[in-house]
């Protein structure tokens, strides 16, 4: 253990810390899940906006036979289009109790929510079932039990009414699981909730980089150059800090208009000052060493004793409060979206989605509509918190101490 080096001193104390353990598998989870979820979704569309009003507001663990019917102009996405955007459905899904055939279509009855109604009987037609031909003029039946279809791409298709009846039977009926039910809309709220990981960390890390770029800047520019420069940074940081965080995050917001890009930038440019006092007051001490009166007598320039020298040696604080800012950046995207003003519709977010179901939390069999929402931001927050309690508990000086 004695030549054991500080980084390695500091990962095993930070390692003894069993709730910063617990936040750092959380915030792992959640990365991969944010970077993957469109592989791991039951429902793949892009933002997992996949309406069915006619299974609305069903509880967790509803199944309900679907019946899929062609779409026409299906483009196939690449490979990482798939990943990062999904993909768009290449059938139309109808909620349905029962079926039969008549000849050339098939008579099925809708599912309404209900368990008691019966639903409307629809018909459609094997052809646009299978091929998603639905005009009249393109479909004959000669009479021998046989169809005769003409594609989009004028293609000439016939195919026996028994062998589709079969082909559909076998493909084109699916039973479907929502493991914590559907939202108000008829949305798998799992899929919703998974795709929401990636609005919340993608919001909360680039907010963070945009408030560390600032930050580091402005405090390393006060911190090493003192004087005139100092007095300035500490009189914007002195304003910007005398803004309420949240009102200042709408009035940008208002300014640049609602969107998911415009929540991070207002975020960041409002989460650099702790940051800047931070880097400020550790230069302070840092700039007074050896090594950087070395660094001048041999001639380096100040950016290179700034960005070489010094940074490098106040790294763990900056990465304390910068997870501490992650905490902060998950709140507040949850509390723009609830206002209206963060992430726009159909875009899922945890905070949108707490606004849209708040109404059921007095309804004890659709309040998780809103309570799991809001364990998603509990559980990332106090994330972000226990590893930021970690790692300053493990930089603390007043712990390191050499184990012989």
């Amino acid at each position: 253990m004695r030549n054991e080096s500080p980084g390695k001193r500091i990962w095993r104390r930070f390692l003894k810390n069993k709730l910063a353990v617990f936040g750092l598998g959380l915030i792992a989870l959640s990365f991969l899940i944010a970077i993957f979820c469109y592989t791991v979704m039951p429902d793949n569309t892009p933002m997992a906006n996949r309406m069915n009003l006619s299974i609305c507001n069903q509880s967790p663990g509803f199944k309900v036979r679907m019946l899929l019917v062609r779409r026409n102009n299906v483009v196939e996405p690449s490979f990482l289009a798939k990943i990062f955007n999904g993909r768009g459905d290449d059938y139309d899904r109808f909620a349905i109790r029962s079926f039969r055939f008549d000849n050339a279509d098939l008579i099925y009855n809708e599912f309404t929510g209900d368990p008691a109604a019966t639903g409307l009987e629809q018909r459609i037609s094997l052809a646009k079932i299978v091929y998603g031909i639905d005009k009249k003029d393109r479909i004959t039946m000669p009479g021998n039990g046989e169809l005769i279809m003409t594609a989009d791409d004028g293609k000439i298709i016939h195919e026996s009414i028994l062998v589709l009846q079969k082909r559909i039977r076998k493909e084109n009926f699916i039973s479907q699981d929502f493991l914590l039910g559907t939202d108000t809309y008829g949305r798998d709220l799992l899929s919703r909730l998974l795709a929401g990981t990636r609005v919340t960390v993608s919001v909360g890390l680039i907010a963070v980089l945009i408030s560390l770029f600032i930050g580091v800047t402005f405090g390393a520019l006060a911190g090493f150059f003192r004087g005139w420069v100092d007095d300035v940074v500490l009189w914007l940081i002195n304003v910007v800090w005398s803004i309420p965080t949240l009102l200042l995050v709408i009035a940008i917001t208002l300014v640049m208009g609602k969107g998911f890009e415009q929540v991070f930038i207002a975020v960041g440019c409002t989460m650099w000052v702790e940051v800047a006092r931070i880097v400020r007051g550790q230069i302070f001490n840092i700039r007074e060493l050896e090594f950087v009166d070395a660094g001048r007598v041999l001639g380096f320039r100040n950016a290179r004793i700034i960005f070489k020298h010094i940074l490098p040696n106040i790294f763990g604080p900056v990465i304390v409060v910068a997870a501490s800012n992650f905490s902060a950046a998950v709140l507040l995207e949850a509390g723009l979206s609830f206002l209206g003003i963060g992430a726009q519709p159909p875009m899922p977010s945890w905070g949108a989605m707490i606004k849209d179901n708040y109404g059921f939390i007095i309804i004890p069999q659709s309040a998780y509509l809103a309570i799991l929402p809001g364990l998603a931001i509990m559980l990332l927050a106090m994330s972000f918190a226990f590893v930021g309690n970690g790692l300053r508990d493990a930089i603390d000086s007043k712990n390191m101490v050499r184990i012989t």
